[in-house]
């Protein structure tokens, strides 16, 4: 499961790119395997959309 920590340093759309990237090389996650979407992970996490939406962003410029 996909988790933050608002108090963190660490911004959050940082901390959810490694979550994944994680996720993704731990095999938890795997090609073609749907992921949630933006707006699912923004009301599960009650995350703004803009920042979960930059994570994915950088993990698809990095090829995950």
């Amino acid at each position: 499961m996909i988790q933050v920590d608002i108090r963190s340093r660490v911004p959050i759309y940082e901390q959810l790119y490694e979550n994944v990237r994680k996720m993704i090389l731990q095999g938890a996650l795997v090609e073609d395997e749907k992921i949630p979407s933006v707006r699912e992970l923004a009301s599960l996490l009650t995350i703004n959309p803009n920042t979960i939406q930059k994570a994915f962003k950088a993990l698809e410029k990095d090829g995950y």
